[in-house]
């Protein structure tokens, strides 16, 4: 659920930059995904594209803009530094799509990626926002997450409160075409220093070559990295 300041022009904008955030989008598209009129979602978009908080794919759809990068590149993350090191290793391992996730409300939020150079992609946008209710990263948020909002969840997910009992019983959580059809995946919690999951290091990629039980073939590799990341926080 979005947070509402008060300000209506702001809030607007915020609305935009999540929606193309979520995957890059026409204006027709824009205005489904945010409610906005034609005008309104025009003006914005157009005005973040100025201020290059977005910008303009081939398609000529709108996306994430390098400003919002240059800007969180001056903030100091202990995380996203750590993941800088941790989840190309954890790609050239696996020869894999890796992704870390972190739970923002009832979404989670994509806050770095590592890709194979070459071949079959399962490719997430950094900025991107997924459902709580399907996939491996979900599930290990939810798995840990307060019972309030494991209850919130389990209303729509496509895993039960038993599911969730197992994820924390083994320590990681795997999924086959929850998501997406086609992609499969395993995911692990990523803990501070105090233990508290902050965050789950996922590893995805077509069924048809990493199989239909990922668990068994990334699971240890997963923890390793998890507890690498761990390690620096």
């Amino acid at each position: 659920m979005r947070q509402h300041s008060g300000i209506g022009v702001l809030d607007k904008a915020v609305l935009v930059l999540h929606a193309v955030a979520a995957e890059p989008c026409a204006l027709g598209e824009l205005c489904a995904r945010t409610g906005l009129p034609r005008a309104t979602a025009h003006r914005l978009a157009v005005g973040l594209e100025l201020h290059r908080m977005l910008a303009r794919d081939e398609q000529g759809r709108w996306r994430p803009g390098p400003a919002l990068s240059e800007l969180a590149a001056t903030v100091t993350d202990p995380l996203l530094d750590a993941a800088a090191g941790v989840l190309p290793r954890l790609r050239d391992l696996t020869g894999e799509s890796v992704q870390l996730y972190r739970r923002e409300g009832l979404s989670r939020v994509c806050v770095a990626i590592a890709e194979p150079p070459t071949g079959l992609r399962d490719t997430v946008l950094v900025g991107t926002h997924l459902p709580l209710t399907a996939g491996s990263g979900a599930k290990v948020l939810v798995a840990w997450a307060e019972p309030q909002l494991q209850g919130s969840v389990l209303d729509e997910a496509t895993f039960t409160a038993q599911t969730l009992a197992q994820v924390r019983a083994r320590g990681w959580a795997q999924s086959v075409a929850e998501r997406e059809p086609g992609v499969a995946s395993v995911a692990a919690p990523v803990r501070d220093a105090a233990g508290a999951v902050v965050a789950a290091v996922s590893v995805s990629g077509p069924v048809d070559r990493i199989g239909r039980r990922p668990g068994e073939r990334w699971a240890a590799d997963l923890l390793a990295a998890a507890e690498a990341l761990q390690q620096q926080l």
